[in-house]
């Protein structure tokens, strides 16, 4: 009995192993220099929080953006300064990104109970994603190897799932930055 047991767990294992392998490569193949204005966004799902409760579903791209476009925001670690800045700054114009019809998915490794208490304790009025492999980000070339973290990437999926904007290097303590986003925002449907 105990050797039919071993046996199942090591087919187990075997199977995980082989489907672990055939997503890392699937991203892999997927992920591309390449991205741009008009492409198709690359899709995924991710377990998320927000200030109130830990989902018990995750977030589909593909199901939720028919519902209007979504900012995805990459940004390395939740209670750092600068992402707190990040954060801070689009919960404070929150009103006017709804006004545009524009959702925020604010996307880290950190897990969804550090991305509970952060949002609490900021009040972030979106969804923050847990990406704790790191899959999406490498999926959207935001992701640095050397650092282990996010880079801080901005894109919009239209609704029709097209990336529409593009920023690889977000500044957040940048004005300009937030400006640049809010006036292509305003372009987006």
């Amino acid at each position: 009995m105990r050797m039919a047991l071993d046996n199942a767990m090591k087919r187990v294992a075997i199977a995980l192993l082989i489907l672990t392998l055939e997503i890392v490569m699937t991203v892999t193949a997927v992920a591309s220099d390449s991205l741009a204005v008009g492409a198709q966004a690359p899709d995924f799902s991710l377990p998320y929080a927000t200030r109130d409760s830990i989902a018990s579903e995750s977030l589909t791209l593909s199901r939720e953006v028919a519902k209007g476009p979504i900012l995805l925001a990459f940004y390395p670690a939740d209670w750092s300064g600068g992402c707190t800045k990040e954060v801070c700054t689009f919960r404070d114009d929150f009103a006017n990104l709804q006004k545009l019809g524009i959702r925020i998915w604010a996307i880290s490794g950190d897990y969804v109970y550090s991305h509970l208490e952060w949002a609490k304790h900021h009040n972030l009025p979106f969804e923050l994603l847990t990406d704790h492999d790191h899959a999406v980000a490498r999926l959207y070339n935001s992701y640095d190897a050397e650092e282990l973290f996010n880079k801080r990437t901005i894109y919009v999926v239209d609704s029709h799932g097209k990336i529409a904007f593009i920023n690889p290097k977000y500044r957040a303590r940048e004005e300009a930055d937030f400006t640049a986003l809010k006036a292509a925002l305003g372009k987006i449907r």
